[in-house]
């Protein structure tokens, strides 16, 4: 079995990690448009990683308009078989305060108008996402946070608004009542792609705030969520490097995202034509063997 590669997406200042040794930066031509930004490729502890900023570096594109097909495409075509994912996001809940990293195995979909599949034109497939994280890379991105020091809790669930303005107050005390852990702009579009690619997935969300529910005496800011933000991104990059050390393939292979498209298909194979078996190769090939 070849070496497996793990991914990350995350901010831009992530990828300046102690023990990551860059190789090369890499444009990834994908039939679904350009990437947020080059694929920075290298090695840590021994391990092959890709890493994108999902935003572009300097945060040049907000979450409803990052290409997230040709994110998860290019990571498909570099090998990537985990993808470790670490965004921001607000509490919902009194005893997750900022600072907190909250390992979600649920997701709550609200955005609407975004491409999440890259089943179309053509071709029709329907993965199940009934357990859209992957259990067993989950638990070991918590283990590698608690180890490190963080204030880290394993599972919950997430709503995924559109944005890329934060929730209105109504909005989120609805939110609040539907029992959800945390809300955040980008986790789900990236967990449904990554399944369709059968890879497997597990995301760290880092809570900034407590989005605008919370009374407070301290007025809630865009500002505010930033800074707290960058105080979070040192546990990150810890827990990134401990996960990473740690990360044994052999404990993943049987995730079931690796074998998601299986009895997805819904199309007669006689009637894809090749301009759709070639724009999805990178993806699903194996479904058009034999």
């Amino acid at each position: 079995m070849s070496q497996a590669v793990i991914g990350i997406f995350g901010g831009s200042g992530l990828y300046e990690m102690e023990g990551f040794n860059v190789r090369d930066e890499m444009e990834i031509s994908t039939p679904f448009g350009s990437a947020s930004d080059r694929f920075i490729v290298g090695e840590m502890h021994g391990k092959k990683v890709v890493f994108l900023p999902r935003h572009g570096r300097g945060h040049m594109v907000s979450a409803p308009f990052v290409n997230y097909r040709a994110n998860l495409f290019g990571m498909k075509k570099l090998g990537v078989t985990s993808i470790f994912s670490v965004s921001a996001v607000g509490s919902m809940k009194e005893q997750y305060h900022p600072g907190h990293m909250v390992f979600v195995d649920q997701f709550i979909d609200k955005t609407r108008q975004r491409k999440n599949t890259f089943f179309e034109d053509g071709i029709c497939a329907h993965v199940l996402w009934a357990d859209p994280i992957s259990q067993s890379l989950s638990k070991a991105f918590y283990d590698a946070a608690v180890k490190v020091g963080a204030q880290a809790h394993l599972g919950g669930s997430y709503v995924c608004i559109e944005g890329p303005q934060l929730s209105s107050r109504a909005e989120s005390l609805v939110h609040r009542q539907w029992g959800v852990d945390v809300v955040g702009m980008t986790n789900a579009t990236e967990a449904k792609l990554a399944l369709e690619a059968e890879i497997s997935y597990a995301t760290m969300a880092m809570i900034t705030d407590y989005d605008c529910w919370h009374e407070s005496d301290e007025p809630f800011s865009a500002e505010k969520i930033v800074q707290t933000f960058a105080q979070n991104v040192d546990y990150a990059k810890k827990a990134l490097s401990e996960a990473i050390k740690s990360y044994d393939e052999s404990l993943h292979v049987n995730d079931g995202a690796r074998r998601a498209l299986d009895g997805a298909m819904l199309t007669d194979p006689t009637r894809i034509s090749d301009a759709v078996k070639a724009r999805l190769d990178v993806i699903c090939g194996r479904l058009f063997e034999g």
